[in-house]
């Protein structure tokens, strides 16, 4: 029901806003604002995906829990989307999520939503094993293993035909 609410309250509120400010200054500074805004926040989504990125990079490498730096990918993402949707409150919006304070608020707010007691990591380089318990005494266990695309799976070596072309492989 949000999202249906969502997808009819934005385009009403965006028509007021450009009948509004279209009304106060004209069409052709409108447009400008329009065109300006959708320039600047391209160059902004641009260095902070950057960032951001970079900021995931270095927590995968020193094995640290991504799940911030992708939230803040994310909403980085989502605030890209907004500021090319043409209109002054999508661009609010996306100018808003493109301030780490406010995405910080919401990844905090988040966090006061969801609830993970604990994340393992465990095996070496080919076969990793992931243990992640919620908050009652579920237990998600699941595990996988780098495959050889080479190696026929099932006797373990190579195959002595050529592909069918038929198949995969």
């Amino acid at each position: 029901m949000w999202l249906f609410v969502a997808f009819l309250a934005v385009p009403l509120i965006e028509i007021a806003l450009f009948v509004q400010v279209g009304g106060a200054i004209g069409l052709f500074p409108t447009l400008a604002i329009v065109i300006v805004t959708a320039i600047l926040g391209t160059y902004l989504v641009r260095a902070q995906g950057f960032t951001a990125l970079a900021n995931l990079r270095q927590s995968f490498s020193q094995l640290s829990d991504p799940t911030e730096h992708l939230a803040h990918g994310a909403m980085i993402l989502f605030a890209g989307a907004l500021l090319l949707t043409p209109g002054f409150f999508t661009d609010a919006v996306g100018f808003a999520l493109l301030m780490p304070p406010v995405r910080l608020a919401i990844i905090n707010y988040a966090k006061t939503r969801v609830h993970v007691q604990g994340f393992q990591t465990m095996g070496d380089g080919n076969s990793m094993h992931f243990r992640a318990r919620t908050g009652k005494d579920d237990v998600i266990d699941g595990e996988f293993m780098d495959i050889d695309v080479d190696i026929d799976t099932e006797s373990g070596k190579k195959p002595t035909h050529p592909p069918s072309g038929w198949t995969k492989h």
